[in-house]
């Protein structure tokens, strides 16, 4: 991670991308996709698929399939399947709770961007009782544009009534990068254990290997006012 220095300036908004920033889910969101693709791409890794996620799975299904519908709705139905069947296997990050109630408490606005869709996003917070926490969510399937477009943010700033410059996002994938980049907004990437491209890398405001690391940088941001990364 970069050394980081304070400054001056208010923040407003942060807005949280879901799987992998805040629920510990893309173990389980890669293993549904590779038996989803079992019979139609055999071949393709957990890192192929990684690659591609961040928009609505039929999106990324159709990416991955081909245009044949039959192919694609079969998969999604594969990909349904192992999911609610291994639902329990998703949980919240360690220290997310906490965040989220201090980031309320100074009464910071709190909003998802994710390209999971509406049904189980709601279904997850719902099952976490974490709903009550972000004045907004923005799902997937609510827009005509997906991630990396950045329509997603933009009706988030909308909703809440900040500038880009007001608010903070964080994110683990290439997507919530390029989203971010393109709206103007500062984002710190969660790699993970992985390598970004340093096209993406380029583009974030920081960079962290764990969530845990990522929430200490939000809380860092909100009490000192702004905190930037020394590139």
């Amino acid at each position: 991670m970069s050394a980081v220095k304070a400054s001056s300036a208010g923040m407003k908004a942060v807005v949280f991308d879901l799987d992998g920033t805040l629920i510990d889910s893309i173990p389980l969101v890669l293993r549904a996709f590779i038996h989803a693709l079992e019979p139609f791409r055999p071949e393709l890794t957990e890192a192929d698929i990684f690659m591609r996620l961040g928009g609505p799975p039929e999106r990324t299904m159709a990416e991955l399939v081909g245009d044949d519908e039959a192919r694609v709705m079969e998969a999604l139905r594969r990909l349904e399947t192992f999911g609610f069947a291994n639902a329990h296997l998703v949980q919240p990050f360690p220290g997310m709770r906490d965040m989220l109630v201090e980031l309320r408490a100074r009464g910071l606005k709190i909003a998802v961007w994710t390209g999971r869709d509406r049904t189980t996003t709601e279904a997850i917070l719902r099952i976490h009782e974490l709903a009550g926490f972000f004045n907004a969510v923005i799902c997937g399937d609510d827009l005509p544009t997906h991630k990396p477009h950045p329509g997603g943010l933009e009706e988030i700033f909308t909703t809440l009534s900040v500038s880009a410059g007001q608010a903070f996002l964080v994110g683990d994938a290439d997507a919530d990068v390029l989203g971010g980049s393109a709206a103007g907004v500062d984002t710190l990437l969660i790699r993970h254990a992985r390598e970004p491209d340093m096209a993406v890398v380029a583009k974030v405001w920081g960079m962290v290997d764990t969530p845990a690391e990522a929430y200490r940088i939000v809380m860092d941001r909100v009490g000192r006012g702004r905190v930037d990364f020394v590139r």
